[in-house]
């Protein structure tokens, strides 16, 4: 199992007028730590579109638990619970606040897909070397 763990501020452009980090931001704190998590294997984003492949987002799961607030900083762990073998990659993400408490679970699901023909394509062959080494 693969885990990694990034730690983001609260900046008050994420919360709503309660100063509660409103719901849809999550998305962007979980894209946040998966970005970090791929970049911590040496991996970027970047490069795997210069490979001529994107990674869109087929799924989408969140649970609330507990709010968070301006200010707080909060860990987002980001979870590979197995290797991918084909085109399709699921995130598990837990977000979490500095007292430890859990806020929310989430998982997301994006498939390799070649960028011209917008087919399925196979995870990247320097990625999928980079987490085996966490599902031996």
């Amino acid at each position: 199992m693969f885990t990694f763990s990034t730690d983001i501020r609260v900046h008050y452009a994420l919360t709503d007028k309660m100063g509660v980090v409103y719901h849809s931001r999550f998305i962007e704190l979980f894209e946040i730590s998966r970005n970090e998590a791929i970049r911590n294997l040496g991996v970027t984003y970047k490069e795997i579109e210069a490979m001529g492949l994107i990674m869109p987002v087929t799924e989408l799961i969140i649970k609330f638990l507990r709010p968070a607030f301006y200010d707080d900083l909060l860990t987002v762990k980001t979870i590979l619970k197995k290797l991918p073998e084909d085109h399709k990659i699921i995130f598990f993400h837990e977000t979490y606040n500095e007292a430890q408490q859990l806020l929310n679970t989430g998982s997301i699901t994006l498939y390799f897909m070649n960028a011209h023909t917008m087919t399925r394509a196979a995870i990247p062959e320097a990625l999928k070397l980079k987490l085996s080494e966490y599902f031996t």
